[in-house]
């Protein structure tokens, strides 16, 4: 016995969702625990490195088995032609059409919702997962102030590279206000609450570094500017040790640099050092207005 597990990430044009490639890994945990071979087959296009359709040679398997989605169209149909002589199970899918020949082609069906039967919990609900860092990331626009310095594009193309290269979840900070689209924050509190619930801030924003620190938040700085403007500026002004600066050449950032920020801002020692560095501990600019317009009430009378 040994099986073949597919899904709609199996597919070259197919859709590879959290949810579908988690309910083909529960498939495999389920059958490695049993004691049965098995392997997975992915689209070259998600995971290049992985066996394809075209490489799982039919005759090696007595069984396939499809995981999740919806038991439909063309690409469905091809599976059970190219491995008619397996037993072909369908398990966590949804039935919408029980006459499909998509669905007809199956031994068997064990679905989780559709064909009259009551539902059942999807497959992605059986396998754990380790957890990983949550990123915001804050994204500076051209800032063509500073002229032949701007290294903007050049950073914005490094940096987003090396972060898709590490193993956290992403998620886009635009800090520009938007009180008409449900996609941007309308208001600095909604800002200020997401960047609350981040493990880390990865900026090239000035603002991405302040809004961090002001909520205890890690925050890796990159000054889009060579050698350094106004995000390594406020980094100093917080006494914040976590920048890194563009500089001539190819390629603009330090690799090696980023990773020791980044390994310095996930440490336990970085939230802290984050927290001590709200601005009660400092001299605050209004006080200085203030001062400057003779309002301060230790001044009245």
């Amino acid at each position: 016995m040994r099986v073949l597990v597919t899904g709609w990430p199996s597919f070259v044009n197919g859709e590879a969702t959290a949810g579908d490639v988690l309910a083909m890994e529960a498939v495999r945990q389920a059958l490695s625990d049993a004691g049965v071979p098995c392997d997975l087959a992915w689209s070259p296009v998600f995971r290049p490195g992985g066996m394809s359709l075209a490489e799982a040679d039919p005759h090696r398997y007595t069984h396939l088995v499809f995981a999740c989605g919806p038991v439909m169209g063309e690409p469905v149909r091809q599976l059970h032609q190219r491995y008619a002589h397996c037993r072909r199970v369908a398990v966590g899918v949804s039935v919408i059409d029980p006459h499909d020949p998509a669905v007809l082609g199956f031994d068997e069906v064990l679905a989780r919702d559709g064909g009259g039967l009551e539902p059942r919990l999807d497959l992605a609900a059986e396998v754990p997962v380790p957890d990983v860092p949550v990123v915001g990331v804050v994204l500076a626009p051209g800032q063509p102030e500073y002229g032949s310095r701007r290294r903007h594009e050049q950073v914005e193309e490094e940096l987003t590279g090396w972060l898709n290269a590490r193993d956290c979840a992403r998620v886009p900070i635009d800090t520009r206000l938007d009180p008409y689209g449900w996609r941007n924050a309308g208001t600095a509190a909604q800002v200020e609450a997401l960047i609350r619930r981040l493990d880390l801030v990865v900026t090239t924003r000035l603002h991405g570094l302040v809004l961090a620190l002001k909520n205890g938040i890690p925050a890796l700085a990159v000054d889009p500017v060579e050698g350094g403007a106004k995000v390594e500026a406020q980094a100093r002004a917080w006494g914040w040790p976590a920048v890194v600066t563009a500089r001539s050449g190819k390629p603009v950032l330090n690799p090696a640099e980023l990773e020791r920020q980044w390994e310095w801002c996930l440490a336990g020692r970085a939230a802290a050092a984050a927290w001590d560095l709200r601005p009660d501990t400092k001299p605050l600019l209004t006080d200085d207005l203030l001062d400057l317009l003779d309002l301060r009430e230790d001044q009245a009378g």
